[in-house]
């Protein structure tokens, strides 16, 4: 049985491929850098992460992008030795506008190199590039539709991609405007059977989500709707573990197998997904009419019949890294910009991470911050830190950080009166706040520092040198650190991090001696 969602937190919008015995699954990551996570697995049961395939600037260059903008829903094929990627950076979402630039990357080797981008277009957000039987390439998008009174999901797009040009070419075609559920978008093309299957997302990617197919003789349409649409969802069914269903994509076993993977949310309270958009998978079948239909019918299930294929599970992820690698982990993204020596090193002080203080948590240009994803309810994360802030425009520690508005910070400062402190800061939907009524006295040396989550709830520790856990604080409810939360929709979870500021710009840094993420047992949201 494989048990969901397959890929925990913060990862959205998958696509999945097979090639050979080999299954790869590539995911949205938004502002977070390096773009575009690939997980890999050999049975669709046990999943490990492989690899980034955005690791340029020249690639993706995010500095400036506003939050929850970026890496929107890749598309991962492969076509006579070739693996293809294409992808969004998306640079502005808000009000009646959307300036979305759509990209393809290229490599032989699923580990790259990867290529240098060819520029597509910037209709639309959601890119899908389909390879014919005949050789000839299509690619699709949602086309966004700014003016007033129209419907801004204005349909799926079709054009042909020219390998020799590089390049779109001939007409654009509206192959497909949607169904009722609106909010056309995720679309990804399929033949079988002397038909083209177009699979979409409508809804919207909150609670109304769902998964529709339409199918025709011919790749320019017209169009069939499914009868039996939305093939699946969770709406209406807030009892299910996983919500949110939708935005999916399909892949075929070496046995004929069929299945479908999907994002999902596991809100930890209300309706607050604190972990993002997660990845689950269902087992589908086609029917005696040739619709695609879910085993089990159109509710997403958390448990599913695996395939008949030999299991395969990889070694576990540690969880304690001691950053004596000369590289950062796959477990590790930074915050719109690579991961340079300008500003981080693994070498300056071996066995340490190194970071130098740049902007503030509310900057989208240059912050000093390495996190992870958050990646269950109930986990905690802990690391020891040397720093010597000389003011108070200068901090170092523990983050839980979903973007520029909204932060949980567990940082040591200076103060005039009483030299080097901690204390917390929260921010809520961009409102700046101190948690303590004065900072606590800390002294020079080193410090521990700790966070525990319980869904929504976080409790923060501190400790010098190797002393005692000290609690700090009262329990924070943190589930404004949740897609839901504000008055605007937004896609990436929660990240645990460490980061350093220093608002003077004098650069001063703080030292990392490790970093340990621990996950306890996750009752079901039922109990």
């Amino acid at each position: 049985m494989i048990a969901n969602p397959i890929l925990r937190g913060f990862h959205p919008d998958p696509s999945i491929v097979r090639v050979g015995d080999d299954y790869y699954i590539a995911t949205s990551t938004f502002e977070w850098f390096p773009g575009v996570l690939v997980h890999h697995s050999r049975d669709l049961v046990h999943w490990r992460p492989l690899t980034s395939i955005l690791t340029r600037t020249s690639q993706l260059n995010m500095e400036g992008n506003i939050n929850s903008g970026g890496t929107w829903a890749p598309c991962l094929s492969y076509h006579e030795g070739t693996f293809y990627l294409i992808y969004t950076d998306v640079k502005s979402r808000m009000g009646a506008f959307k300036d979305t630039h759509n990209y393809m990357v290229t490599a032989e080797d699923i580990m790259g190199p990867w290529s240098e981008p060819i520029y597509l277009n910037s209709s639309g957000f959601d890119p899908s590039l389909f390879h014919d039987e005949d050789g000839r390439q299509w690619f699709v998008n949602m086309i966004w539709d700014h003016r007033k009174g129209t419907n801004s999901f204005a349909g799926i797009i079709l054009q042909e991609y020219s390998k020799e040009e590089r390049r779109l070419i001939g007409p654009k075609r509206n192959i497909f405007r949607g169904t009722s559920l609106r909010l056309t978008e995720g679309p990804h093309l399929y033949k079988r059977n002397g038909y083209y299957y177009l699979l979409t997302a409508e809804g919207g990617t909150q609670y109304e989500h769902a998964v529709t197919m339409a199918r025709s003789r011919h790749i320019e349409g017209p169009y069939e709707v499914d009868p039996a649409n939305p093939i699946l969802t969770s709406a209406g069914k807030p009892e299910l573990e996983l919500q949110k269903a939708g935005h999916a994509s399909l892949v075929e076993t070496q046995n004929g197998e069929w299945y479908m993977v999907h994002l999902v949310g596991r809100p930890v309270k209300d309706k607050l997904c604190m972990l993002g958009r997660e990845t689950a998978i269902q087992r589908c079948h086609w029917t005696e009419e040739d619709w695609l239909a879910v085993d089990g019918g159109a509710n997403p299930q958390a448990v599913v019949q695996a395939p008949k294929l030999p299991l395969h599970p990889f070694q576990a992820e540690p969880g304690l890294d001691h950053f004596d690698r000369a590289e950062l982990g796959l477990q590790w993204s930074t915050l719109r910009i690579p991961a340079s020596p300008d500003w981080l090193s693994l070498t300056a002080r071996p066995g340490w991470l190194r970071l130098w203080g740049q902007e503030s948590m509310s900057s989208t240009h240059r912050q000093s911050l390495v996190a992870r994803r958050q990646q269950s309810m109930f986990c905690e994360a802990e690391t020891a830190m040397e720093f010597r802030p000389e003011h108070y425009q200068q901090m170092a520690g523990l983050i839980l950080y979903y973007d520029t508005r909204d932060y949980v910070y567990l940082r040591v400062t200076h103060h005039e009166e009483i030299g080097v402190c901690i204390g917390i800061i929260q921010s809520i939907n961009g409102v700046y706040n101190e948690i303590l009524d004065s900072d606590i006295p800390l002294g020079e040396g080193a410090y521990r520092l700790k966070v525990r989550l319980e869904r929504e709830k976080a409790t923060f520790m501190y400790a010098v040198q190797d002393g005692e856990w000290n609690k700090i604080g009262p329990e924070l409810d943190v589930s404004h650190l949740s897609d839901e939360y504000g008055d605007y929709i937004r896609f990436t979870g929660n990240f645990i991090g460490l980061c350093v500021q220093d608002l003077s710009g004098e650069r001063n840094y703080a030292d990392f001696d490790y970093f340990q993420y621990k996950e306890h047992e996750e009752p079901s949201l039922n109990e």
